[in-house]
């Protein structure tokens, strides 16, 4: 089994990197049909230096094509992909993603590297974060409603999760910032720490957790509905199994039932709803941190679309086809693992 796990496990990264490959050229090709040109755009400062002579015209353009030149957007737009992997030389060196450069901010006058690091931590840390409270809170939820369906309990988180299910995130972020915020005063209305602080150890995380948590809060409640009612359903599928009833037939106490026999046969779709939920709601998050302000990838690429910051943006693009292409490896993965009836090598 170790051994058709692992083979499996190298075939489907085969089979990721040639997806990838794919999906990177054809975001590649759609932003380089994006009519703006950078070299362009850097020959501007050397357009207004100039002074009003006869040969202005012709030092401008020239200037455009040295820049275009030593940018490679000269080249056909296979090379300048393959330059940009890192797989073809541009002006006579290889200098693309596989040897470590990830590209340059314009906007910023650094690399995008430099440029992501800190957004890419603060939009990890808050998933994270909203991925344990969602199912910390969706599970026991879900699993209780399943045994207890047609109660009136069930019944008043049926009616909840339907309200919850139907209202965009955005929407539920505005009603919470108006009652947390304005009316209840528990909260900021955006920011990522208090402004003018130089807090550090436990104090800036006690800090940086206060402004996180209205964030927080939105997320974890705009996951619930959809969340709780996915793993009611499979919890109820699998309490009405044959196996269950054979299980409760043996005297085996019911806890026994619900979380060893019942919830392992309902583990399969809740896998799948579960990772697919954490990878959502990376690019669920450029919604919530552009309305609270935080400094996270979402924020970033928004800017970085406005300011036609190109680079940033396919580095940004690529991070959430790697999270997507991951994220099936895992729930692959995690097939195998729950379910032995599921066979890798076949």
């Amino acid at each position: 089994m170790g051994y058709d796990m692992g083979k499996y496990i190298l075939k489907r990264f085969g089979y990721m990197v040639v997806v990838l490959m794919i999906l990177s050229f054809l975001m590649f090709f759609v932003y380089s049909l994006i009519p703006f040109d950078r070299a362009v755009a850097e020959a501007e400062p050397f357009r207004k230096g100039l002074k009003t002579t006869e040969n202005a015209t012709e030092l401008y353009l020239a200037k455009i094509e040295e820049l275009r030149k030593e940018l490679g957007t000269d080249q056909n737009v296979v090379v300048r992909y393959l330059g940009w992997i890192g797989l073809a030389p541009i002006n006579g060196k290889y200098n693309g993603i596989l040897q470590g450069n990830l590209g340059y901010s314009y906007e910023y006058d650094r690399s995008a590297k430099e440029v992501l690091a800190d957004p890419l931590k603060n939009t990890v840390f808050i998933n994270i974060f909203a991925t344990i409270l969602g199912l910390g809170i969706t599970i026991p939820l879900g699993i209780f409603c399943a045994v207890h369906r047609g109660s009136k309990r069930d019944t008043a988180v049926q009616v909840g999760t339907i309200v919850g299910y139907s209202i965009p995130g955005f929407i539920i972020a505005i009603v919470f910032i108006w009652l947390f915020a304005i009316v209840l005063g528990w909260f900021p209305v955006s920011g990522m720490k208090t402004p003018g602080s130089n807090y550090t150890g436990f104090a800036e995380l006690k800090d940086r957790l206060y402004y996180m948590a209205l964030p927080l809060i939105v997320m974890t409640f705009s996951s619930l509905g959809g969340m709780t009612r996915y793993v009611r359903a499979s919890m109820s599928e699998a309490l009405s199994l044959d196996c269950i009833r054979t299980a409760r037939a043996k005297g085996l106490v019911e806890k026994t039932v619900i979380y060893s026999h019942a919830f392992r046969n309902a583990l399969i779709p809740i896998i799948t709803l579960v990772i697919g939920w954490f990878i959502g709601i990376f690019s669920g998050s450029i919604v919530i941190e552009n309305i609270f302000g935080l400094n996270g990838v979402g924020r970033i690429y928004i800017l970085s679309l406005n300011s036609k910051d190109f680079e940033v943006v396919l580095l940004l693009q690529m991070f959430y086809v790697i999270l997507g292409l991951l994220g099936n490896l895992i729930v692959d993965i995690a097939y195998g693992l729950a379910d032995p009836r599921v066979r890798v090598n076949k």
